[in-house]
């Protein structure tokens, strides 16, 4: 390493995050800006480690000691270079993964872990301000012809790859813009949509082709896609949300986070949303803690909500690595994202047991009741509680992919777990049609679709063409 005593003598920094008072006036990212010679002193914290763990930590097994070497020794070309080579987004992951890699660490034993998000995404930010991000076009086509349905990350990531190998790749929305899950589903304030569109702006040029609008299984049929391509790839992701089916879930008021967060991303793009689901004024209960409770809670603290209270299942984490998960696993352990900084009331170990309404058919009151660890989440008695409400959102993660439409129409068959089953080379039971992603594996990180997305193009290319040099 360029430093090999710098873990001894350099504390780990992050950029701060703006005032709670300005940040939660605008949908802008929260961080403030950290100079880059702050960047490459955290670079230098990088140990000489005889195994890098962090390497596996990363589904996307990014070589992070090279590029944070490079950082150090102040070679940013090269380190984009090195970056790209196993991640096509790094701005994405940079800004909105939770950092698996950090929780594997070596240094984090005993010491907090190298700033490998913030390297990251400091690396190819530079790359864009610099223009050294430019459109790769394959020097040859192969004449083949791909299909990817979905436009969330699994679905560019295997759409740029695969363009690049040299075939021919449509790629199909649903949506009325490209970025499936990136586009609506995390909002601006973790990820300035600018970000997504200077991307999609360099693969339209490196020729992928994207259609909005093309509902695959209703207004473009499954066979037409047989038949007009050689391979077919599903990312469509695990949207078929869980519910919460206890009495009174049929008033007005309660609605599934996705429901809620896509229609403020279409109000910050511009679009004029009829009937908008708002927290302006109300009293407001999300329930599920995770990251998606949490995009929730941040974006009903600018709409400028009364109250918010976020209720979890799960007894409350503990503040440090639970010993449970030992390192180098991704630690159980308490988190506060930028939202929890900004208000709200969270609670733990609470079940929802119903709602009650008025005579118009509206949400007025949850009542909860206190339970016992899991498995069981036993009920406690006497620990029953009662909240008035006027806004409920359910955030409660998923239970895989839609199944009506697509999915029948190309007769792939299913798991266990009700994702589409796939062998390892991730083709499902009909050939030539392959899955990655959340539909294939289930909900899970960005970083997770972007690597499911890379390996499955890889299987496709050696499909197509019985061997494949793609990484």
């Amino acid at each position: 390493m360029g430093k090999v005593t710098g873990f001894k003598e350099y504390t780990r920094e992050m950029p701060a995050r703006r005032p709670v008072e300005e940040r939660v006036h605008d949908y802008f990212e929260v961080y403030q800006p950290f100079p880059e010679e702050k960047v490459r002193v955290q670079a230098a914290r990088c140990m000489d480690c005889g195994i890098p763990f962090c390497h596996t930590g990363c589904p996307v097994t990014n070589i992070i000691p090279d590029w944070n070497d490079l950082v150090y020794r102040d070679h940013w070309k090269e380190a984009i270079r090195v970056l790209h080579s196993t991640n096509n987004f790094p701005e994405f992951t940079g800004r909105i993964c939770p950092a698996p890699c950090e929780a594997a660490c070596v240094l984090g034993i005993n010491e907090p872990p190298v700033t490998i998000k913030l390297i990251e995404k400091t690396i190819v930010d530079r790359a864009w301000e610099q223009g050294w991000i430019k459109p790769e076009l394959p020097e040859t086509r192969t004449g083949k012809r791909i299909a990817v349905v979905g436009s969330g990350p699994a679905g560019l990531a295997a759409a740029q790859q695969l363009n690049r190998a040299g075939h021919a790749v449509t790629v199909f929305e649903k949506a009325d813009r490209v970025g499936g899950l990136l586009r609506y589903g995390i909002p601006d304030f973790k990820l300035e949509k600018k970000v997504l569109d200077r991307r999609l702006e360099q693969m339209t040029a490196e020729g992928v082709q994207f259609q909005t609008r093309a509902n695959v299984g209703g207004n473009v049929p499954a066979q037409d896609l047989r038949k007009e391509f050689d391979a077919v790839l599903l990312s469509g992701g695990a949207e078929n949300p869980r519910d919460l089916n206890v009495s009174g879930r049929e008033l007005k008021g309660i609605y599934f986070a996705m429901q809620f967060l896509p229609q403020q991303n279409k109000r910050g793009a511009g679009d004029v949303v009829p009937d908008q689901i708002l927290a302006t004024g109300k009293r407001v209960v999300i329930i599920g803690g995770g990251d998606t409770g949490a995009d929730c809670l941040g974006t009903c603290h600018r709409q400028k909500a009364k109250s918010v209270h976020q209720f979890e299942i799960m007894p409350m984490p503990p503040q440090d690595r639970a010993p449970s998960t030992p390192w180098p696993l991704w630690p159980l352990q308490l988190r506060t994202e930028s939202a929890h900084e900004e208000g709200g009331k969270r609670d733990w170990a609470l079940n929802t047991a119903k709602f009650t309404g008025d005579a118009d058919g509206n949400v007025k009151q949850l009542h909860a009741i206190r339970v016992g660890p899991p498995p069981k989440f036993e009920a406690m008695p006497g620990t029953e509680l009662t909240m008035d409400v006027d806004l409920v959102l359910l955030a409660l993660g998923f239970a895989g992919p839609v199944k009506q439409g697509m999915i029948e129409q190309f007769g792939v068959n299913l798991d266990a777990r009700s994702n589409i089953a796939t062998g390892t080379d991730y083709m499902s039971s009909v050939p030539g049609v392959f899955a990655a992603g959340d539909m294939r594996r289930g909900q899970s990180l960005v970083v997770w679709a972007i690597s499911e997305g890379r390996k499955a193009a890889i299987s496709i290319d050696k499909y197509l063409m019985g061997s494949s040099n793609l990484g």
